[in-house]
């Protein structure tokens, strides 16, 4: 084999891995980006697992991608480690499906219009098509659709390259005993799995193995045992994938690597015990790429079926092999669910972006209401609480807006970009509410060391006041995390009414104090715990505001209250005038 042949060889395999993955990218954005959403909602059951497993992977070309998918939501919470072991066992099926493609290379043709159906020509008139879909046309769509084509065509002629340049093998006596050499069961396992981590594909490793079966020298007793290896060497990107997971996330990639192990032990053990008691007789048989997608197949579902019906006892061994340390048995929450792994899938990304800025705006919520407690019954316990709550809330705008602006550089839907841009708007808001649920708890560390107390008027029109402002925070929080429009209607009248009520509870407490019945102590903290409430009704407005104006593609929040309150629309009075009712002092 000539140097040219080499580099012939080389240039063919990274034409094939580039053909592959361009392929690959562009039928899964033309499957939608709602494909991982489907994944991880719709496996409840071992067959539907299985099933899904094999279709997902069968779209994207890779069960490696699959399996990093799975560690993400195992790592993050949203799936459990068996719903992850059955999806795994389905990605071996899905897998297979690209050795199939490959053998379209092999189609030949003959003189004339049968010419027409030969690879080259055929490959050559794709890749035709799929730059015009390409170049010349405006919808994602099509170049999505232009990219398929074009990484099938890219792949047809990587194979050719390949098979071009190891078709002087097929007289080579040293490679022809090379090849002999990797019918030792244990070597060829070796090679095929140290051969597939180096491509980190398992496709790929197949694809190469159907060129050099071209060569007419390979026989099943060389090609088996290193199809077993292929399907070992896949899971070390998934291994990969799972450095710096968390234990859960580590158990699914270790899975992937038990499945693959036991199956090929199994399949070793059963053909070769059995060839060694009644020769089988086809261990001679000469491979060619059909017959190498027809083993890689049948070996695959064999294990399926053989396994399937002890995932359970899979899934303690690994729960056995990797045990969970006590620093990682403390949940940061929510925030697990924003795994850096799913910016490559937005629509799972944006899902457990919602999730998380839901439980953020719960969290600030309950915050505040526990501050706004603390006036009623001061304890330190509860102090610390808010203290150690308000971090967390800190926390949460941190990571999701980080992971949010890291999204946003992702391909993403119109309804997706939306999404995004209003829990950007939000999350300052619900952050504000931790700050002032602080303010307000310091304010009642205050009034409890000094042992301040107010008047009686004065408490009765705080506990309006406050009930006022617990049914704005409950009425908003419900509008955004829900998405519910009419609610979120309903908040700026009552934001209006909690103005009111704060000028008006100002303006008495200050002929309190003129009349000597409040101090200059009371006044401080009284009035710094109405400014407190006023802020907290403000950005519960702005919640609101962010939810009706992107829904109504726009977003100019002084200009939405200005036209809402001058033209009095969506029932503003009549919600007022309920609300004044409710909230007279």
């Amino acid at each position: 084999m000539s140097v040219s042949n080499v580099i012939s060889l080389l240039g063919g395999v990274a034409l094939f891995l580039f053909g592959m993955t361009l392929m690959g990218e562009g039928l899964k954005k033309v499957a939608g980006n709602k494909l991982e959403l489907v994944l991880y909602r719709l496996s409840n059951t071992t067959l539907k697992g299985i099933l899904l497993g094999t279709g997902v992977t069968a779209v994207i070309q890779s069960s490696s991608a699959t399996s990093v998918m799975l560690v993400g939501f195992v790592n993050s919470g949203m799936m459990k480690l068996k719903q992850a072991i059955t999806i795994i066992c389905g990605a071996l099926i899905g897998t297979s499906v690209t050795g199939w493609i490959i053998c379209l290379s092999n189609i030949g043709g003959g003189s004339g219009i049968a010419s027409l159906l030969s690879t080259a020509t055929l490959s050559a008139l794709i890749a035709v098509i799929g730059i015009v879909f390409r170049m010349f046309s405006k919808k994602q769509s099509h170049h999505h659709i232009g990219n398929i084509m074009l990484g099938f065509a890219v792949l047809m002629f990587g194979m050719q390259s390949m098979s071009g340049a190891v078709s002087p093998l097929r007289s080579s006596e040293k490679f022809i005993e090379l090849l002999t050499t990797f019918s030792n069961p244990i070597l060829g396992i070796v090679v095929g799995a140290a051969f597939t981590s180096i491509l980190q594909s398992a496709s790929a490793a197949i694809g190469i193995l159907q060129a050099l079966s071209m060569t007419g020298a390979m026989s099943f007793a060389t090609a088996y045992p290193i199809i077993l290896g292929i399907s070992i060497g896949a899971a070390v990107p998934v291994l990969l994938s799972a450095l710096g997971a968390k234990v859960s996330g580590r158990r699914t990639a270790y899975s992937y690597l038990i499945i693959d192990v036991i199956g090929a032990v199994l399949c070793a053990v059963l053909y070769y015990g059995i060839n060694a008691a009644a020769d089988l007789g086809i261990s001679g048989l000469i491979m060619d790429p059909v017959s190498i997608a027809f083993i890689n197949t049948v070996y695959r579902v064999v294990v399926v079926v053989i396994l399937s019906p002890a995932l359970g006892l899979i899934e303690k061994l690994v729960i056995a092999l990797i045990k969970e340390g006590e620093d990682e048995k403390i949940a940061n929450g929510e925030l697990d669910r924003l795994d850096e792994r799913f910016l490559t899938h937005p629509a799972v990304a944006v899902d457990q972006s919602r999730i998380a800025v839901a439980a953020m705006a719960r969290t600030s919520r309950e915050n505040v209401n526990l501050a706004l407690d603390l006036f009623a019954g001061f304890n330190e316990k509860s102090y610390a609480k808010v203290d150690a709550v308000e971090e967390l809330i800190d926390r949460y705008e941190d990571k999701i807006g980080s992971y949010l602006v890291k999204l946003t550089g992702r391909e993403l839907s119109r309804d997706m970009s939306d999404e995004i841009s209003k829990y950007l708007h939000t999350i300052s808001d619900l952050e504000r509410l931790g700050d002032h649920s602080l303010n307000i708890a310091e304010l009642a560390q205050e009034k409890n060391e000094k042992k301040i107390s107010f008047s009686q008027d004065a408490e009765n029109e705080l506990s309006v006041l406050i009930a006022a402002l617990r049914d704005i925070m409950a009425i908003s929080i419900d509008a955004f995390t829900n998405n519910d429009m009419e609610l979120a209607f309903r908040v700026e009248p009552l934001e209006e009414r909690i103005d009111e009520l704060c000028d008006i509870i100002k303006a008495r407490h200050i002929d309190r104090v003129a009349n000597n019945e409040c101090s200059l102590n009371h006044g401080f903290i009284f009035n710094d715990l109405l400014t407190n409430i006023e802020r907290i009704a403000d950005h519960c407005s702005n919640l609101a505001v962010a939810m009706i104006e992107l829904g109504a593609d726009e977003f100019d929040t002084h200009a939405y209250i200005s036209r809402l309150k001058a033209f009095r629309s969506h029932n503003f009075d009549s919600l007022y005038d309920e609300y004044a009712i409710k909230y007279s002092i």
